[in-house]
């Protein structure tokens, strides 16, 4: 069988053998990317959902709505 890596068998010491993976010595620098990404997905989200919020509270969050919606679920 034919390798592309140039290994013949993993029956050694893969600290001679060198790279095994691609991007090897990357992984610092790919977290600190993902870790990046995912806290700007949240302030991303966060903003969305608070600007959803205030519209709500613009359209219904008046005293009569409030009290409409108080007097129908404490029946």
């Amino acid at each position: 069988m034919a390798s592309t890596t140039g290994i013949e068998t993993w029956a050694q010491d893969l600290a001679e053998v060198g790279p095994i993976y691609p991007f090897q010595g990357t992984e610092t620098v790919l977290v600190i990317i993902a870790v990046v990404l995912w806290v700007g997905w949240h302030v991303v989200q966060l903003i969305e959902e608070k600007r959803d919020n205030a519209e709500k509270v613009r359209r219904h969050g008046n005293a009569e709505t409030i009290h409409k919606a108080i007097d129908k679920h404490g029946d």
